[in-house]
């Protein structure tokens, strides 16, 4: 398999490649090309060449993603970023995965079977259809970086117990009652979250499944809950999200 690597880290394309050769010693890297000013005439010119690319997000003249605007990218991409905001951007394009660095062996592993998985589906001739349903499915956050003083931690999404703002900022409650400020909007998070594990019940307020120990019947066909650890102030259903509430607590979706 030939594999062109798009990296503006000289380290991270080396490491890259070393994990590419250790899983098989019939991969091919053909190049590494650290900018947009390189890759995208390179791209244009040789991609007939080419069986797969890795592409970082972020390189020093943009966007990785702005090379789908100037030139048809025909061939699969999976991306690699340090940053996971970009995550349903990625998934608009051929791509095939979403690495998030630091990259280990066995991400690599994960995503090289599913690219391999993929093609053999095709190759036995099965219906396109549920491939590119299963090529674009969409992929959804399941950590969280937060800062605490000098140090950055990560939090994985069921170790969260709800969001909610307050004025402009968003917190971040973890199940262990502690608290986060992070920089999302609750509209983005919306988007980023699994819908099975997190709902919005509120303008305010995002709760994991996990977290609601207690739904009470409430004034004007609202409904009130109580999560664990609990919220500083009562934590209401809203009115027009409570068919919403209760189709997804029954796990309707």
């Amino acid at each position: 398999m030939k594999v062109v690597i798009v990296e503006d880290e000289p380290l991270a394309a080396e490491k890259l490649e070393r994990y590419l050769l250790k899983y098989s010693g019939d991969i091919d890297v053909l190049v590494t090309l650290p900018s947009l000013e390189t890759a995208i005439p390179w791209i244009e010119e040789h991609q007939e060449d080419v069986d797969l690319f890795f592409m970082d997000v972020q390189l020093t003249d943009g966007l990785s993603f702005e090379i789908f605007s100037k030139i048809p990218v025909k061939k699969p991409v999976i991306f690699t970023t340090a940053f996971d905001e970009f995550a349903i951007d990625a998934f608009k394009v051929n791509s095939i995965d979403y690495l998030l660095k630091p990259i280990t062996f066995t991400d690599l592993s994960r995503a090289l079977k599913k690219l391999k998985a993929m093609k053999e589906q095709f190759s036995k001739g099965q219906e396109i259809a549920p491939l590119v349903k299963q090529l674009g499915k969409k992929s959804y956050k399941d950590r969280f970086l937060v800062r605490i003083g000098n140090h950055i931690h990560s939090i994985p999404s069921t170790a969260i117990s709800h969001f909610y703002a307050e004025g402009r900022d968003v917190y971040l409650r973890g199940a262990n009652g502690k608290k986060y400020l992070i920089e999302y909007t609750l509209e983005s998070l919306e988007e980023l979250l699994d819908p099975k594990q997190f709902s919005r019940v509120n303008r305010s307020h995002i709760v994991h499944i996990n977290a609601v120990k207690d739904v009470i019947v409430y004034a004007n066909r609202r409904l009130k809950l109580t999560l664990d650890p609990q919220t500083e102030n009562e934590l209401i259903v809203s009115r027009e999200k409570v068919t919403k509430f209760k189709q997804w607590f029954e796990g309707i979706h």
